[in-house]
């Protein structure tokens, strides 16, 4: 009996042996926006996908993973650029990763296209973004998937029936006012006004909306990116006394994100909105997910929604590693991640379509309500499983 178990115990060792051995370390580029204006935003991305490796320590098949982060101090579309070239050809990553402005992106599927190289995007949500590079899976958003319902909403379920738009002037602000227009007047509204806001650099607001304010319209949908400029926005809506005015704002996520709402005020209590993600959801995916990021960023941190990006592609990268064996190249990730489905996301239920390699996911309508002192987005109504609808209506790319 005991040199059965001796000879066990020395097949064990042997096993554990030979694992360790084939065990390899994937090495991950992360481009991201570290320093600057975004630098909050950069922030909150990394720390999604570093609280995915935190809380899930076993990587598939033994292997360790190695996270290279490079800073494009932007938008800085031709950075990026060079600074995946590098990653690339000298840092020899597996996998390129982050992927925050939409500018930048289009300059990173460049290289991805011609590199034939695996690049997951976290957060871009330009329309055309996959179809810029074969070799690209996005697990963030596409801009039509929050602005096309939310049109429809404002006209079925808010009594909007004229509307402007105001939206920062590059191709996710674009592809955001088109989507909602879309919805807004194939549901029956009409859009009175059309008014670009001046873009990378944060403009003073009180103009463009002073103007959107004299037509008296029944809304004001808004694009801007997340923080600061959201914040700005909703401080010059009240300012200019437009919900006195009657002037309903709403919009996608992004204007009352929720690591950015305690810097709003009570302003934003009442705002309307169409998004992927609350930090206030009561799924016990996300009860699990927002109390691992408070003991890890502490109790006054919030996550949001480009956290929760960061966190599902951390969940694809460990999906791609099991299905690799470790070994990524750009025809294997393709395989394993198109068709790919979760119900672990904090966001909900999620799936590669295996078509467009672009996100499928729930949408929900969300009103910011004040709880315990605070303000949070409730959900207050599901729209399942959205499909990013910009091509069924042949929408083109926008750059």
């Amino acid at each position: 009996m005991h040199a059965r178990r001796s000879a066990l115990a020395a097949l064990f060792a042997a096993a554990l042996i030979a694992a360790s051995a084939n065990a390899a370390t994937v090495k991950v580029g992360f481009v991201a926006v570290f320093t600057g204006p975004e630098a909050l935003t950069g922030e909150q991305l990394y720390k999604g996908f570093e609280l995915y490796l935190k809380t899930h320590p076993n990587v598939p098949g033994g292997h360790k993973i190695e996270v290279l982060k490079r800073d494009t101090a932007g938008p800085a579309p031709d950075r990026a650029k060079r600074l995946t070239q590098e990653l690339i050809a000298r840092d020899k990553v597996d996998l390129v990763t982050g992927i925050m402005f939409s500018s930048e992106g289009f300059a990173m599927m460049d290289v991805c296209r011609e590199a034939k190289f695996p690049m997951l995007i976290l957060i871009a949500g330009a329309n055309g973004m996959t179809d810029a590079c074969p070799y690209a899976v996005r697990v963030s958003f596409g801009m039509w998937q929050a602005g096309y319902p939310m049109g429809e909403y404002a006209f079925q379920k808010m009594g909007v029936k004229t509307a402007a738009i105001a939206y920062a002037n590059y191709a996710p602000g674009k592809d955001s006012s088109g989507a909602f227009r879309s919805g807004f007047e194939r549901a029956g509204g009409k859009i009175i006004a059309d008014v670009p806001l001046p873009f990378p650099n944060l403009p003073d607001f009180t103009p463009f909306l002073q103007r959107i304010k004299d037509l008296k319209p029944d809304a004001v949908y808004v694009f801007v990116p997340a923080g600061k400029w959201a914040t700005g926005v909703m401080k010059t809506y009240n300012d200019l006394g437009m919900r006195e005015a009657g002037i309903k704002l709403i919009g996608p996520g992004d204007i009352t994100t929720d690591s950015e709402l305690p810097n709003m005020g009570d302003v934003p209590v009442g705002v309307v909105t169409v998004h992927h993600y609350s930090a206030a959801a009561t799924r016990p995916e996300n009860v699990a997910f927002v109390k691992a990021w408070k003991a890890a960023y502490g109790p006054d941190s919030t996550p949001d929604f480009i956290s929760v990006g960061a966190w599902d592609g951390a969940a694809a990268l460990y999906h791609v590693i099991e299905q690799t064996n470790g070994k990524i190249t750009a025809e294997s990730f393709l395989k394993a991640l198109q068709g790919w489905k979760s119900d672990q996301s904090p966001r909900g239920p999620i799936m590669i379509d295996p078509q467009t390699r672009d996100i499928v996911d729930n949408q929900y309508v969300r009103r910011v309500e004040k709880k315990d002192g605070k303000l949070v987005n409730v959900e207050i109504d599901t729209i399942p499983m959205v499909k990013d609808p910009w091509r069924q209506f042949g929408q083109k790319p926008s750059q």
